[in-house]
């Protein structure tokens, strides 16, 4: 668990916990001071960063949710690990609501080879390892109403005539880029964000992305199970 007062050490240069995995990454630290934010404009929530998210989790949660449905995995140590983890807030029973699932991708030396001289390498690594984990979390998420998930991608692969950018649109459940999709539409569609460009994404440009997609979870799970239910003394 990471509170404000860690957070606070935290910024004034101490390596604590659970924060400590997250800040050698940029969306990591990003994440930290979308922590901080929250914590300032939800004072009496309880958040938790986890750095992964074990598929034994995932299946208990949809079997109980979904009890006429079959959910199996084979391994207990598998897991998914998106580069800014997973931010929940705690209910006041413990139970964890995922306001924010990051991810970062940066694929594309082509550019580069062509400096140096280098034919080209194929494309698409990264993305096909997206697709994958974009499956998990969006089932992960069925019993809700929101998909709080986020990818910043960059890299020369991802420019506009890049065939790879329709590779990240057929993820995206064919939705546009570069547009922030948190609501399940008409109860089919838990898109998720996908912002993607050729320029490295700087920190504050993720921070401002990413902490309204936290902010507004949060708003949605006071709505539908009470704002009570999440205040803790």
């Amino acid at each position: 668990m990471a509170s404000k007062k860690h957070l606070r050490t935290l910024r004034e240069g101490t390596v604590i916990n659970v924060t400590s995995k997250f800040q050698d990454k940029a969306l990591g630290r990003v994440v930290l001071r979308i922590m901080e934010r929250l914590y300032e404009d939800f004072p009496n929530i309880k958040l938790q960063l986890d750095s992964k998210w074990m598929l034994t989790d995932i299946v208990d949660s949809l079997s109980s949710c979904f009890p006429d449905v079959d959910f199996h995995c084979y391994h207990e140590r598998s897991h998914m690990r998106p580069d800014g983890g997973i931010l929940q807030m705690l209910d006041t029973n413990g139970i964890l609501y995922p306001v924010l699932i990051g991810e970062r991708k940066n694929q594309g030396t082509n550019d580069l080879r062509a400096l140096e001289g280098k034919p080209p390498q194929a494309k698409g690594n990264a993305i096909e390892r997206l697709g994958k984990n974009v499956i998990g979390f969006r089932t992960a998420m069925l019993m809700e109403n929101i998909f709080p998930f986020v990818c910043f991608g960059d890299g020369c692969d991802f420019a506009e005539d890049s065939s790879i950018i329709d590779r990240v649109v057929t993820i995206a459940m064919f939705g546009e880029l570069n547009r922030t999709y948190l609501h399940v539409e008409s109860s089919l569609f838990n898109r998720g964000s996908f912002y993607f460009k050729v320029e490295q994404w700087q920190e504050d440009e993720m921070f401002e992305i990413a902490s309204e997609i936290a902010e507004a979870s949060i708003y949605y799970y006071f709505s539908k199970y009470g704002k009570p239910a999440f205040i803790h003394s």
